[in-house]
């Protein structure tokens, strides 16, 4: 197994996870931060590991890189925005004429039979896949799991017991189920601590995306009986795709839209913002709101306000399987980016929008301002009132506050470095 780098260990990671993305049809935050993981080590040597019906094996590194360029092809990552069928949709809802009902029927990519049997053929054909047994494993080896993913099946991780010579590194997003259980299925509630407790247990280190989560992942270590435990804090990069220089769309120009980026989920707050815009609609005509996002859990309530509520139905898109492309344009005639959620581990659409020179209006959470400096506007995530007027403000003609957030971005010089994201985990890895 080559070595990465001159001073860098050997490394195993782990793409158990990263198989079974294919049937989705577009990637969330750690899709994103898993996918670009894996190519970093895999491109320079690292060997994958997945769980098969025999359990966790070795397999071959160009079999994991052929399934990151296929799956990503899915996605859409790179392609020209014109192959999004996403978009074309949802610019048709945002002009449809006053009164129409833009949110009557969720606008979401359907990939067809077809591809579907496709990618139940490859995950099934990485579940039978015989591999190579974890002896193999050179001593000293890093095993690296971007994701958690099965980290809290004691059959999944038992052999790191028995290869006390391999140095298991996790990264942790956050702690959010085990402090806010109550935005998380139930079952959530003890899952997540019990494989943050397996990864204080085994790891020989941990990489987190923001100083917040590392505070709060060293209490929960210390609590469990590793205070000492390495912690290794790097920012989390953004696509390559949001850096580039787009302008307004002009099939949008005569719009006044808002983005809502995430799963809808308890704890994005979409709620709130459904409440806002019943209430700009009350008062006559009202930008539109474009929720990007698949549905998640417990939003019962979010969805029946998007599809039953008449206040809504004319200014409110459901845009699932929106491609990154296909986003970054939106994202360009848009008048901020919303960002009203309770917690977060980072808020990878914050800083998505701040690279792209688009103005966020976000809670007042500690890890956004880690994120976004002053740049954002920030305001409580139950300040009904007080986001109320920010939109309404933002959606003015020539809105100084908008001005004021472009000024304070442009001051802030907000950067994108990938390149410092990969070495500080390489130089962590190599301290081991």
């Amino acid at each position: 197994m080559p070595v990465i780098g001159n001073a860098t260990p050997p490394v195993v990671y782990d793409v158990t996870r990263l198989v079974t993305r294919g049937l989705n049809t577009s990637p969330n935050g750690i899709d994103r931060v898993d996918f670009a993981l894996a190519r970093h080590f895999l491109s320079r040597g690292a060997v994958p590991l997945s769980c098969t019906a025999l359990g966790p094996r070795l397999a071959e590194t160009r079999k994991a890189l052929d399934a990151i360029d296929e799956i990503e092809a899915f996605w859409r990552e790179d392609a020209d925005v014109g192959r999004d069928a996403v978009y074309p949709s949802v610019v048709a809802a945002l002009k449809a004429p006053a009164g129409a009902r833009v949110a009557k029927a969720r606008l979401e990519r359907k990939p067809g039979a077809e591809r579907i049997a496709r990618n139940w053929r490859a995950l099934r054909d990485w579940a039978l896949h015989l591999g190579r047994p974890l002896r193999d494993i050179p001593k000293g080896a890093v095993y690296f799991n971007g994701t958690q993913f099965l980290l809290d099946r004691p059959w999944y991780v038992r052999w790191l017991g028995s290869r006390p010579d391999v140095k298991p590194v996790s990264f942790v997003y956050d702690l959010l189920p085990v402090d806010q259980p109550h935005f998380f299925r139930p079952i959530e509630a003890t899952l997540h601590p019990r494989r943050n407790r397996n990864i204080c247990r085994f790891a020989a280190g941990v990489v987190v995306s923001a100083r917040d989560v590392e505070a709060r992942f060293r209490s929960f270590a210390a609590e469990n009986g590793r205070a000492e435990i390495p912690v290794c804090v790097a920012r989390l990069p953004v696509s390559p795709v949001f850096e580039t220089q787009v302008a307004a769309p002009p099939e949008l120009a005569d719009v006044d839209y808002f983005v809502v980026c995430g799963t809808i989920e308890p704890r994005k707050n979409h709620l709130l913002l459904l409440n806002v815009w019943r209430e700009l609609a009350s008062g006559g005509r009202a930008p539109k709101l474009v929720v990007v996002g698949k549905r998640g859990w417990l939003n019962e309530n979010v969805v029946d306000m998007m599809t039953r509520c008449p206040a809504l139905a004319a200014n409110v898109v459901e845009a699932a399987g929106l491609s990154t492309p296909g986003l970054r344009r939106l994202l360009a005639g848009a008048r901020a980016l919303l960002m009203p959620s309770f917690g977060e581990g980072f808020g990878l659409p914050v800083a998505e929008a701040l690279v792209a020179g688009v103005p966020v209006i976000a809670s007042d959470l500690d890890v956004f301002r880690e994120v976004g400096g002053d740049a954002p506007d920030y305001l409580h995530p139950l300040d009904g009132l007080g986001w109320l007027q920010a939109i309404r403000d933002y959606a003015e003609p020539n809105s100084p506050r908008r001005a004021a957030a472009l000024a304070r971005m442009a001051e802030a010089k907000i950067v994108n470095a990938p390149d410092a994201f990969f070495e500080t985990i390489d130089r962590f890895l190599a301290t081991l």
